[in-house]
């Protein structure tokens, strides 16, 4: 939804990490389920992530960028629950900050299920 507005000229790509097993807390282990694929050498990065929590994932996934020599990243968030934060990141734009709970929909998942609903929605558990 974000990129249909965007009126400047932009080259895309998507990273996909994985760090939630079958609960709602992060399992600690990181993988990347798709690896960058355009080159961005000395270019202004924005990353966009549906949500921030820890911030563990996204200090993993800013390390891993640097690697590649960009101009500048800069973080964008739908979520930002900065409440939870360990790891020493800044979100540059955020959408909404959240409080406490587990969050689904709108892409967000639980043991990969609730990702196709249209809102955001706190799940009780």
């Amino acid at each position: 939804d974000l990129v249909r507005h965007l009126s400047i000229p932009v080259k895309l790509d998507f990273i996909g990490v994985c760090s939630y097993g079958s609960g709602v807390s992060s399992s600690g282990n990181i993988r990347f389920t798709k690896e960058i694929e355009i080159d961005v050498n000395n270019k202004d990065v924005l990353l966009v992530e549906d949500i921030v929590d820890t911030g563990l994932t996204l200090s993993y996934i800013i390390d891993y960028l640097k690697a590649f020599n960009p101009k500048t990243v800069k973080i964008c968030a739908l979520l930002d629950k900065h409440e939870r934060r360990n790891a020493n990141i800044k979100i540059d734009y955020a959408c909404h900050e959240v409080a406490e709970g587990f969050l689904v929909g709108y892409g967000l998942d639980y043991n990969e299920d609730y990702r196709n609903l249209a809102g955001i929605y706190h799940l009780k558990l």
